[in-house]
């Protein structure tokens, strides 16, 4: 062979490999290259969320801010990928997926090295927004990617190793974060998500199927804007909620906006011609109890993560490095849970490993009702042990099934509307749990209306934990009823199709859900 001829042929087979087709025509070699480069923005869009919390800190004295300014540094993140992520979605499936995909590694990479550069705290919130827009993308777009190219029956596997992803993304983004401010700046943690940014819209740019714009239908901007604007609205009320209480006449004047917005939403999109959420999705069962649960299971674990440094730390006198060690076990069972859920998805169907799942949930909020001030590490472990797994083993099937609901056309604001679950399920939990949390422990140690709840003895905080698992485990119970009707449900129905066969079979994109 010719000096060079081996390069070349690789070349021509990488050249050959990746080229741009049909989506639903991706050859199966070519698959791993597309999951490759979904996963990589979801990783770097999830460490980016995590990584900046540890800097918070550091930001308020370099940057000579007062910490409730600082926090929007982490809030305008997540509020602009609440916001955003349907409306992205929906236009994905119309613009064309690959398309908005890189659009969003341009935003989020740009994001990232404005935020490198900002000279003030002013300035580095309103980059993270623009930094919250890309993650938008790149999270729900890949998402419907992921389900585009793979067939029903391979799936499973390969959301299971998204979602694994996503999850090392949570538990390496702090220490990441920490680990860099430590050794340089900063805004070089800022600079790492232009490098994810980089390397992922290369790899995206070559073996990203093509899409085709969809022709003759208009983007719903009355719906789009009327979305934005309360799901906006409703994340400021729970978020601004928990330093300003309920009865702050700000706190109601939002929560009272995002509810006529969201009334006007429906209304909006009831007579629209192309809407931005297409409210006929919800009449499929799987898509709509597949979203339920899955929004509980978020509030769940995020608000049980948020309230453990307290427990840890105040209950218990641990120091941080033995706090963050004890709250990776969750994570890390995540990590390898979620890829064996999703080979016994493609092999059972997501119903019954849903269900089991959900079930290894329930286990493990009936056994954190038992932590105490003398809980040891073994105990605490073998308590979080049921709750990681069961995370593991209900969020991959969920996810396969919500996607393989979605109808054909409509995948990009599915995965929009998965992802919206996860995020908004993080501000609520964080929200609500924790502001129900500081509510119980001062009642239980019957100290004064506004008392800081971290500084009340021990037992008053422990107690005002229990009340707070007490509602996620009536939370859980409901998300285990649904999935356990919809278990029996689609046993029906695959019961009544054995018996009376239907030609076409499901109009789901990815075929039925077992």
């Amino acid at each position: 062979m010719p000096r060079g001829g081996t390069s070349l042929a690789l070349g021509a087979w990488f050249d050959a490999l990746v080229t741009s087709s049909d989506p639903g025509l991706v050859p199966e070699q070519r698959r791993p290259w597309v999951l490759a480069a979904t996963a990589t923005a979801a990783f770097g869009a999830t460490v980016m969320a995590t990584a900046v919390n540890v800097v918070l800190p550091t930001l308020t004295v370099e940057l000579s801010a007062p910490f409730a300014t600082i926090q929007w540094v982490v809030l305008a993140y997540l509020l602009a990928t609440i916001a955003l992520v349907p409306i992205i979605g929906r236009l994905g499936d119309l613009w064309g997926k690959a398309r908005l995909f890189q659009a969003g590694h341009g935003a989020f990479g740009l994001g990232s090295l404005l935020c490198a550069l900002a000279p003030d705290a002013a300035t580095l919130i309103a980059f993270r927004t623009v930094q919250g827009a890309g993650a938008a993308a790149l999270t729900a777009l890949g998402l419907a990617i992921v389900t585009d190219v793979y067939p029903a029956e391979r799936r499973g596997r390969a959301l299971g190793l998204n979602a694994a992803v996503i999850s090392a993304g949570v538990v390496l983004g702090p220490s990441l974060g920490g680990l860099v401010a430590d050794l340089t700046s900063w805004r070089w943690i800022f600079a790492g998500g232009v490098l994810t940014s980089a390397l992922g819209a290369g790899l995206a740019l070559r073996v990203l199927p093509s899409y085709p714009r969809v022709r003759g239908e208009r983007f719903d901007l009355l719906g789009a804007a009327t979305l934005f604007a309360g799901l906006l609205a409703l994340s400021l009320a729970l978020t601004l909620g928990q330093s300003r209480g309920g009865d702050d006449p700000v706190i109601r004047a939002l929560g009272g906006l995002a509810v006529a917005l969201a009334v006007a939403f429906f209304a909006v999109e009831r007579r629209a011609v192309s809407p931005v959420v297409d409210l006929r999705l919800f009449r499929n069962p799987a898509l709509t109890v597949g979203l339920a649960s899955g929004l509980i299971t978020f509030v769940a674990i995020s608000g049980i993560i948020f309230l453990m440094p307290f427990y840890l730390g105040e209950a218990l006198g641990y120091t941080p490095s033995r706090i963050g060690l004890l709250m990776a076990v969750t994570p890390m069972l995540l990590v390898l849970m979620a890829p064996i859920a999703g080979t016994l998805t493609d092999r059972f169907g997501a119903r019954p490993v849903t269900v089991v799942g959900m079930a290894l949930l329930m286990l493990g909020y009936l056994a954190l009702g038992t932590l105490d001030e003398h809980t040891t590490d073994l105990g605490y472990v073998l308590r979080f042990l049921p709750i990681g797994l069961g995370m593991g083993t209900f969020q991959t099937p969920n996810n396969t099934a919500i996607m393989g609901a979605a109808r054909r056309g409509a995948s990009g604001v599915t995965g929009g509307l998965l992802t919206l679950t996860r995020f908004f399920g993080q501000v609520v939990g964080t929200a609500v749990l924790g502001s129900l949390w500081a509510t119980r422990t001062v009642a239980q140690a019957g100290a004064p209306r506004g008392s800081d709840a971290t500084g009340l003895p021990a037992a008053a905080q422990v107690a005002g934990l229990h009340d707070v698992i007490d509602v996620i485990r009536i939370l859980i119970g409901v998300a285990l009823a649904l999935v356990v009707l919809d278990l029996a449900r689609g046993r029906r129905a695959d019961g009544a199709l054995a018996r009376h066969p239907r030609p076409g079979g499901s109009v789901a994109s990815g075929g039925p859900v077992r």
